[in-house]
């Protein structure tokens, strides 16, 4: 087809003209038909948004994604380029996409008219047709729309009444494409009448101009339900001429969540290969957003975005190299003890509460470390009591004994591999208790589970944790308390 240079070339070729909604609708049929995967890449979603998604496409309807942030609403829109045509015709150097066949804009009917069946055309690839604006309060119709050129009129010799004239916005330049508009309550109401026409008759207006455009879009926006109350809204008739709105959500599971960050996150072939990182410690990371969601101190309405799983990790990540960096080794494993790493990558991530504002970002980002370390504990360990009738018969008394016996026992930031691991095994009772109830756990990982037990302890309000210059220090809950008031 692309050698096809001419209009009349494409005429013989047997080219038939098929709508943008007709192209997806067709190509998504086809893969369905084929069993071929369909938005690959997204995950989480195969059972719920997506199919309402295909759907919304094979009833060739305009769409708004409405999510919280970080739900992945942009790369749905952005996937579906990839059921468009490969390659379409246009007339050669019209600013709207012209089909050769059924031109709409005065220049190509115009150079139709003048060469006929030798009017140039050129091909253009389907990562061409896609277009997208984020809507912010200064966008203006001329924008979106067109406006009058009064420097093309000048240029040209034209007067104002010509519709030569008209400089196209946005939309009319993404003649058949996919034009997405992100954050669509932001858009001011004004601007959002000047959709109306566009989205149910195909009409454009243009300073009083009659324009009689039937533009060849398919249109998909995202909002943030909050914004119809908060920022901004949707004006009700905009609302109802989007064909279907699809609600879509945070990865349900914690195997989910850790699918989109392994695939999301940008790690180099060196610091994977350098850095461990145990599947208990990756889980433990997903469950920290999934505490958040769940937090008082955090605003549930605004969200917490995938995208702070994505940070942590290659902030948790950049933890453990930095310290193989300063030991100079090559290798090391991410460490429980490194998790305090990632509290810059949460505290910009979370809109807090009053309550959260009180106790100040990088306090919330530790409490919900800690909550996911509660979360998870009692999955590995016994669970503990707050108050058990028998201490000395706890799986946890020998443990709580070493520590009463020893002044204080101190895991630094920066210690090397054997160092840790040595200060770890000094605590004989963790390996029994790791022997006894997690006996199958993976060895390149036992040294992560004994310093879960240690801060699921702490959770537990049986040991204490201090920060300390260059680690932390962990004591008898007792003798720390008594220390503390001497």
């Amino acid at each position: 087809m692309k050698d096809i240079q001419t209009l009349g070339q494409l005429e013989k070729s047997g080219y038939v003209s098929k709508s943008i909604k007709d192209e997806l609708r067709d190509n998504l049929r086809a893969k369905i038909k084929a069993g071929k995967p369909v938005f690959e890449g997204v995950h989480g979603f195969e059972n719920t948004v997506i199919p309402e998604l295909e759907r919304a496409i094979l009833s060739r309807h305009n769409i708004n994604l409405l999510g919280l942030r970080g739900q992945a609403k942009t790369r749905l829109a952005r996937k579906m380029i990839e059921f468009l045509d490969e390659f379409i015709p246009i007339v050669s150097g019209s600013e709207i996409n012209d089909d050769p066949l059924k031109p709409i804009s005065r220049y190509a009917i115009d150079l139709i008219a003048e060469k006929g069946n030798e009017t140039p055309i050129q091909w253009i690839h389907r990562s061409e047709r896609f277009a997208e604006k984020l809507a912010t309060p200064d966008v203006t119709v001329a924008d979106l729309i067109g406006d009058v050129d009064p420097i093309k009129a000048a240029n040209l010799k034209l007067s104002y009444a010509d519709d030569r004239v008209i400089h196209f916005g946005m939309i009319p330049r993404a003649n058949r494409c996919i034009f997405v508009i992100n954050e669509l309550p932001d858009l001011q109401a004004r601007i959002q009448v000047a959709l109306f026409n566009i989205l149910q008759e195909g009409d454009i207006q243009i300073r009083g101009f009659k324009v009689r455009m039937p533009l060849d879009m398919q249109f998909v926006f995202t909002a943030n339900p909050e914004d119809y109350t908060n920022r901004g809204s949707i004006v009700t008739p905009l609302k109802d001429r989007i064909g279907s709105q699809i609600l879509t959500h945070y990865p349900e599971t914690l195997a989910i969540a850790r699918t989109i960050t392994h695939q999301e996150a940008k790690l180099n072939t060196q610091q994977s290969e350098s850095v461990y990182v145990p599947s208990l410690a990756k889980d433990l990371l997903e469950q920290i957003s999934f505490e958040a969601r769940e937090s008082e101190f955090i605003d549930a309405k605004s969200g917490v975005s995938a995208r702070m799983s994505i940070t942590a990790y290659e902030n948790l990540i950049s933890t453990a190299e930095r310290r193989a960096l300063l030991n100079g080794t090559d290798s090391t494993a991410v460490r429980l003890s490194d998790f305090m790493g990632i509290i810059p990558a949460i505290t910009g991530k979370v809109e807090l509460v009053y309550e959260g504002e009180q106790e100040g970002a990088a306090v919330v980002a530790q409490h919900l470390i800690g909550d996911a370390i509660r979360t998870f504990f009692p999955a590995y360990f016994p669970k503990i009591e707050k108050l058990e009738r028998d201490a000395d018969a706890s799986p946890y008394a020998k443990v709580l004994e070493w520590f009463f016996a020893e002044s204080g026992f101190e895991l630094l930031d920066e210690a090397t591999d054997q160092t840790y691991q040595k200060q770890l095994d000094a605590i004989h009772p963790l390996e029994d208790l790791i022997q006894k109830y997690q006996p199958e756990f993976p060895t390149a990982d036992r040294y992560f589970l004994k310093e879960l037990i240690l801060w699921g302890l702490v959770e537990y309000n049986k040991l204490s944790k201090d920060r300390v210059a260059e680690g932390y220090q962990f004591k008898d809950l007792y003798s720390s308390y008594i220390n503390k008031l001497g």
